[in-house]
């Protein structure tokens, strides 16, 4: 007999079925038992009255997997209507040790430190696996959504020779006897992709050996990475990452509605265009001064104050950062070379994409290092490809955790990071 899943019941109301998965909770009633049944899919009720099976459920724990042969009758209050009745309970392995917490509660007591210390179990709530459900379908929207547009998934490395950003926020590691690092993000090789395909996008690890230990930043993350040539300038890359953006939440309200109810979330509306403000006029609506070369935290959370205000929109694009604030590889706002054509977007008041349109010539790249004082030596390999043609181009990253928290609430981005590497933690 083949086993199928709760959300499968319902089609099978007066067959004899098996189920198997986790003991969810025991409820030993004086006439009655009910066995609560966990799978990937959900929840099915199991009614003991037999007093050899209702023997066998008392030796049980919670979170033991077993395995169910029963029929199926209907009951509009039980989970998905329907319930298991006469049934066979067995046991596909020893008692299981309960975790810390009890996971058939609405929602873990225990503290976050605690949880992410066992992770493997905690990961099995409902509320924290239906944030990862999340995370996955807003992947698969993004892939999709690229795909659609010709975009090529490329995979580069993860240890490089030199540093992308800074060499000051890096992980050094051994490579056969000479220094290496792992990469802070793929922006060199998706640029190059260019060179081959036109329109690039990856999903990986990226690494940032930075000292947070904030509600926002993790040491390692997922990034989504997009680049694509032949751009006007940054706001033909802001249109894909409009497009990009709606994508995903497509792909999640497609793919993970259970998880979206489960959480009690509602998915937020992109706008046809995303508003966007320079960002002299953004410090101007917070009220920084002038000369404040970049936002703080206080300043993102005004700023989607006041898009929510203003344009009743989640989202909010910042243009032209000052250029002492972007990476060399930046390319300047033609009519004021001191800002870029570098943007920020925002998402319920946090930053959450990065991106831009790149230089693309030879000599401008040379320009570029020499006047930030950097050699052009660790970056050759880089550089030099510019030299054999490469088109106007441009494009962003999103960090999927932060995506993730913000689309549920989070308060923390930990929350819905299945293992999440920071300042102190490398286990689980």
């Amino acid at each position: 007999m083949q086993r199928i899943l709760s959300t499968q019941l319902p089609a099978h109301v007066g067959r004899t079925v098996r189920i198997a998965g986790w003991v969810h909770r025991r409820r030993l009633l004086k006439s009655v038992a009910f066995l609560i049944v966990r799978d990937a899919a959900g929840l099915s009720q199991v009614v003991v009255t037999d007093p050899a099976v209702r023997a066998t459920l008392e030796k049980l724990t919670e979170e033991t997997v077993v395995e169910v042969t029963a029929t199926v009758l209907a009951n509009p209050t039980a989970p998905a209507g329907v319930e298991l009745t006469d049934p066979t309970v067995r046991p596909l392995g020893p008692a299981a040790v309960p975790p810390p917490f009890d996971l058939y509660r609405p929602t873990l007591t225990a503290t976050l430190p605690t949880q992410l210390d066992h992770a493997p179990t905690a990961l099995r709530h409902p509320t924290r696996s239906a944030a990862l459900r999340i995370s996955a379908a807003a992947v698969a929207g993004f892939r999709a959504t690229l795909d659609a547009r010709d975009f090529v998934e490329i995979h580069t490395p993860k240890v490089v020779g030199s540093s992308t950003e800074s060499g000051a926020n890096v992980f050094a590691l051994d490579w056969f006897g000479r220094p290496a690092y792992l990469a802070q993000s793929p922006q060199f090789y998706k640029q190059l992709m260019v060179g081959v395909f036109e329109r690039v996008y990856e999903v990986g690890p990226v690494f940032r050996a930075e000292p947070h230990d904030t509600v926002r930043h993790l040491a390692q993350y997922t990034s989504l990475d997009v680049e694509l040539g032949f751009v006007a300038d940054h706001r033909d890359v802001m249109a894909v990452l409009r497009a990009t953006l709606a994508g995903m939440l497509a792909g999640v309200a497609d793919r993970a509605g259970a998880a979206v109810a489960t959480l009690g979330i509602e998915l937020p509306e992109v706008p046809a265009e995303i508003p966007a403000v320079h960002f002299t006029e953004a410090l101007r609506i917070v009220g920084a001064p002038a000369d404040e070369p970049d936002l703080a935290p206080a300043h993102e959370r005004a700023l989607g104050e006041w898009a929510r205000a203003e344009h009743r929109s989640d989202f909010l694009f910042v243009t032209g950062y000052p250029m002492a604030k972007r990476p060399f590889y930046t390319h300047p706002d033609p009519q004021r070379p001191t800002y870029s054509n570098g943007f920020d977007l925002l998402f319920r008041g946090m930053e959450l994409v990065t991106g831009g349109q790149r230089l693309h010539r030879y000599d401008d790249y040379l320009a570029a290092l020499a006047a930030r004082g950097e050699p052009v030596e660790p970056v050759a390999g880089y550089v030099d490809a510019f030299r054999h043609g490469m088109p106007p181009h441009g494009g962003f990253a999103i960090g999927l955790e932060r995506f993730v928290a913000r689309l549920t609430g989070a308060a923390n981005v930990r929350e819905v990071t299945a293992f999440p590497r920071d300042l102190h933690r490398l286990t689980p």
